[in-house]
Formats: structure tokens, C-alpha cells, sequence
């Protein structure tokens, strides 16, 4: 099996963490992404316990502790008063209970820490530039098919190229995914220039009718990253960064607590960016014959459980053992999506779940016993480098 030739398609989060544990199994994957250099988005992400289980049995322990922040507590609070709604405990409890540290990072730099380790064990594995077009699988091998008119040859093809997955339409068919009805603004802002009781708590939520707003340290306390949610009945912009000018924002969240709105203030001008969120709904089947599908490609994440990396991570680990511990491909890519599809089907529906909570229309019934997270539904506790697959 050690000898098999496997193509991954995207360099994002799950297929760069896809190479790493086919690496780690033994085997030499090679990734196929369209841009010509690879950069990340300015924003921060989630590495809850479950995913920073997949990321040490990956070797990276010592790179989340130098890089990462492990936020004290989690609270919900009220975005007219600031009244604290929720809260959850972190610090050291997540270690304590899961084994595993509860982190937020940037994005950027988890995604770096990633592609630097691919690099390092294989100089050769990442292709920059060649945007995938189809493929044609035969009794033997795969043919995949590049816009630039070349080709290459696999034994296995991996989908990573996310919601809008191109592996997977030639799999299933064309699907156009659902606008949400909601549109995210994010940014980034130095801590040095807001009071502390600006970033108190390091790490929350305020929630209104219809809105939310996300905000924690990241880059050891030097940043602060925010997300903010609204509906919308409509969406015709193309992009998932679409520069905002500071206004928008002002109107959206400017009347909120001063811990919000002087957060917005403080924000570089032009540095604010908005995305549509959209959902597609979950699939039965990830792969057919020698081709699968990982992370946003087999079930992309709404943001409002902080799962989406982690699933994609999830992935990419059980994906590389599946392959080392079986003898030919069909069983390792069965394997993989009995161990995987459930629990990130699962995951998929209750984001949506979340996403009403989150924007509840009485945000101040949003209490401790109603407040149901990816915690309390036992999501932590999982462990990709250990589970039995």
C-alpha cells in the first residue's frame, strides 16, 4: 500500500492535515492547489480538544503551545447591557478532563504550522498553480484532468477543495449550496489600542434578535479577532472576502455595549470583511470507487459551534491511520467513512442548531440550562489519533 500514488485536491486546513498523517503513515501524498502562493485569511479559528488531539498525534505539540492562546472561560453575554448570560470555564479544565488543551489561534498560523510540516517531511508534496477540472477513473488508475490542459495519474484522489467542491460534483453531480439567510463580517485589532474592559471577557459572545457577535485573543493576547453574524434575505456578491467599509459595520453593531462597539471603532478601516455563509445538506455516501472527499467537501460547517477546522482535522487523521492500517483501498476508504460520517453528519446538523440559538429572537432567555454547545454534546472527548476505525 506504502507505494500507491495519492492526489489531494485543496491546501486548506483538512488537505494539508490529510498529507500529513498519509505522511506519518508512510506514504508520499502529493496536493494539487489553484493559487500560486499559498496565504490564509486574516481571522482566527477554534482548536477545541478533539482537534488538538488530531493536531499532537500529528506532532505538533509544541507548536499550538508556542503559538496558540488557551482562553480562562467562554461567556455569552448580552449585547444591549453586557450582562453575562452564560459562561463556560477553560484554563487548564479541558486538559484536566480530556487530555488535550482548548485553544484559538490564528488562522494563519495554524496554516502555516501545517504547511511548513508537510514541506519539511516531503520538499516535493505540494503543487501551487494547477486548478482542478475532472477526473476519469478506470479498473487500474485515475486520470485527473488540470484547467492548464495537463494531467497526472493517482491511485487514490482525495477531495479538499471545499463546499463548492469540484471532486465532488464529478462524483455526485453538480450541487449549488444554499445561501443561510446570514452574512459574516470579520476583523482583526490590536489590543493596544482598547481599555481591558474591552477585551473582558478574552473570549465571548453577544447575542441579539437575529444578530451575534464573536470576539477573542489571539497571538498571545496581542490580537483580538471578531466575527459578526446578521441576516440577510439575499446575496448576489461574489467572494468570501469582500472588503466593508467601516460604516456597515458602525450601523449593524454600533448602538451594541461599548465592549462591542468600541471594539468596531477600534478596528482598522480597512481591514473589515464580509462573506455569505452556505450550507449544504449532509451525503450518504464520501467516496466512490478510489476518489474521497474530506472536510467542507463531505460536510461543510456552519461557524456557529467553531467546528469547522476541527472536523476537517478529524478527517484528515482518521483518513491517514485508515490507510495504514489496511491492506488495500477500498477497506481503508471504508473504514474512514464508517468512522467519520456519523459523527460529522451529526456535527453538520447541530451547527445548524446553533445558528438559531445564536440568534435567538429573546437573547435574554438565553440562560446556562439552555444553553446547549459542542461541550455538553460530548463532542470534546473524541480523539481521531485513537479511535477505533
Amino acid at each position: 500500500m506504502k507505494d500507491k500514488r495519492i492526489a489531494i485536491i485543496g491546501a486548506g486546513m483538512a488537505g494539508l492535515t490529510t498529507a500529513l498523517s498519509l505522511q506519518k503513515a508512510g506514504f508520499k501524498p502529493v496536493i494539487y492547489e489553484q493559487a500560486s502562493e499559498l496565504k490564509e485569511t486574516g481571522a482566527g479559528i477554534t482548536i477545541s480538544p478533539n482537534s488538538t488531539h488530531g493536531l499532537e498525534y500529528l506532532g505538533l505539540r509544541n507548536e499550538l503551545l508556542n503559538l496558540a492562546d488557551r482562553p480562562e472561560s467562554q461567556a455569552i453575554i448580552h449585547y444591549k447591557t453586557g450582562h453575562l448570560l452564560s459562561e463556560k470555564k477553560r484554563g487548564t479544565l479541558p486538559y484536566e478532563k480530556y487530555g488535550a488543551n482548548y485553544y484559538q489561534i490564528h488562522r494563519a498560523d495554524l496554516h502555516d504550522i501545517l504547511l511548513q510540516k508537510v514541506k519539511t517531511n516531503d520538499p516535493n508534496a505540494i503543487k501551487l498553480g494547477v486548478s482542478f477540472l475532472s477526473y476519469e477513473t478506470t479498473k487500474t488508475d485515475t486520470t485527473i484532468s488540470f484547467s492548464n490542459a495537463e494531467t497526472t495519474k493517482c491511485d487514490v484522489l482525495v477531495g479538499a477543495d471545499g463546499i463548492r467542491s469540484l471532486v465532488r460534483d464529478v462524483m455526485f453531480g453538480p450541487t449549488i449550496p444554499e445561501f443561510t439567510g446570514n452574512v459574516a463580517y470579520r476583523g482583526l485589532v490590536n489590543t493596544v489600542d482598547l481599555s481591558s474592559d474591552a477585551v473582558t471577557p478574552a473570549s465571548g459572545v453577544a447575542i441579539a434578535p437575529k444578530k451575534a457577535f464573536a470576539r477573542y485573543l489571539i497571538r498571545k493576547g496581542s490580537l483580538i479577532n471578531f466575527v459578526a453574524f446578521v441576516r440577510r434575505k439575499g446575496w448576489n456578491e461574489e467572494g468570501w472576502s469582500i472588503p466593508v467599509k467601516h460604516e456597515e459595520l458602525m450601523e449593524e453593531f454600533g448602538s451594541w455595549h461599548p465592549r462591542i462597539s468600541d471594539l468596531i471603532k477600534a478596528a482598522p478601516k480597512d481591514k473589515i470583511f464580509k462573506w455569505a455563509l452556505y450550507d449544504r445538506d449532509p451525503i450518504d455516501e464520501w467516496y466512490t470507487n478510489n476518489v474521497v472527499l474530506v472536510g467542507d467537501a463531505a460536510h461543510p460547517m456552519l461557524p456557529f459551534m467553531g467546528m469547522g477546522a476541527a472536523m476537517g482535522i478529524e478527517d484528515g487523521v482518521v483518513l491517514g491511520r485508515a490507510f495504514c492500517e489496511s491492506s488495500e483501498i477500498q477497506q481503508a476508504l471504508m473504514r474512514y467513512q464508517n468512522a467519520r460520517k456519523d459523527r460529522a453528519n451529526s456535527v453538520l446538523l447541530n451547527s445548524r442548531k446553533a445558528r438559531a440559538r445564536f440568534q435567538s429572537e429573546e437573547p435574554e432567555s438565553f440562560e446556562e440550562s439552555k444553553h446547549i454547545n459542542e461541550e455538553s454534546l460530548g463532542l470534546f472527548s473524541y480523539n481521531p489519533g485513537t479511535v477505533i476505525i
